[in-house]
């Protein structure tokens, strides 16, 4: 089956701009529209403005010039709203280390009221993908970095959000769970969900999206259909010929 494709706006960035103290300007005029079914790539080098860019869309980072839209509503004027319907996971993201697995995964079930049957045959499911259904019960300060990766990418999908942000979540993941993880972006698309993330492993970005952004030192370079921009290329080939003429 197909990623439910329509033409709605999941999430709108509308001439974003965000500086840090000291007058760094981190992205400067950002414009997008990711809507549903599309399962977007972010690309750009480290200190580009991807985290940036993320942050500022999931709430976390407040932002002094454009607009972030989730559904048409405004992360800035309605948070809670905009955040109930969105799931954000960092590149190394903190989790509580003093709960158990399931533990923790009841406790983003409660945030985010997912009900108790659902939310047991979700876990269920998600667990068991992942591969780690054996060590839910286990404290989270026992886990390896791949295993609390897992747990957060399953806390990520347990609501099953209307947008889903990811910073480099294939980094730290091994081969079988990185597949796992491809699979359930492309279910959650299928439903009518929207998904923005962030990577720099461009052979995986050229496979999985069906639309990239390229950014470079906060400003928006490229950004379209990913058959059209790369036609018969690779990806890899695409962003080195980009940075080599924002270069010239």
């Amino acid at each position: 089956m197909e990623e439910k494709k329509t033409d709605i706006p999941v999430l709108s960035i509308r001439n974003f701009s965000k500086t840090y103290r000291g007058g760094k300007r981190a992205v400067e005029e950002l414009s997008l529209d990711i809507c549903g079914g599309d399962i977007f790539g972010f690309i750009g080098h480290n200190g580009a403005g991807k985290t940036t860019t993320l942050k500022a869309v999931s709430g976390i980072l407040d932002f002094e010039a454009g607009e972030i839209l989730i559904c048409g509503h405004s992360i800035q004027e309605e948070p809670l709203w905009c955040k109930e319907r969105m799931a954000y996971l960092p590149d190394n993201p903190d989790l509580y280390e003093y709960l158990t697995g399931i533990q923790y995964l009841n406790f983003i079930g409660d945030v985010y009221r997912v009900p108790g049957a659902l939310r047991t045959e979700r876990i269920g499911e998600l667990a068991g993908r992942f591969g780690i259904s054996r060590n839910l019960g286990d404290l989270i300060s026992t886990y390896s970095h791949g295993m609390k990766q897992k747990l957060a990418l399953i806390s990520a999908f347990l609501h099953r959000p209307r947008l889903l942000l990811l910073d480099e979540p294939f980094v730290g993941l091994d081969p079988e769970a990185s597949v796992v993880l491809k699979e359930n972006m492309h279910a959650l698309c299928r439903e009518g969900s929207a998904i923005f993330f962030s990577t720099h492993v461009l052979e995986v970005a050229q496979k999985l999206c069906n639309r990239i952004a390229i950014i470079r030192e906060g400003r928006l370079v490229v950004q379209g259909e990913m058959e059209a921009l790369t036609a018969g290329k690779s990806l890899e080939e695409v962003f080195m010929e980009v940075v080599r003429n924002e270069k010239e």
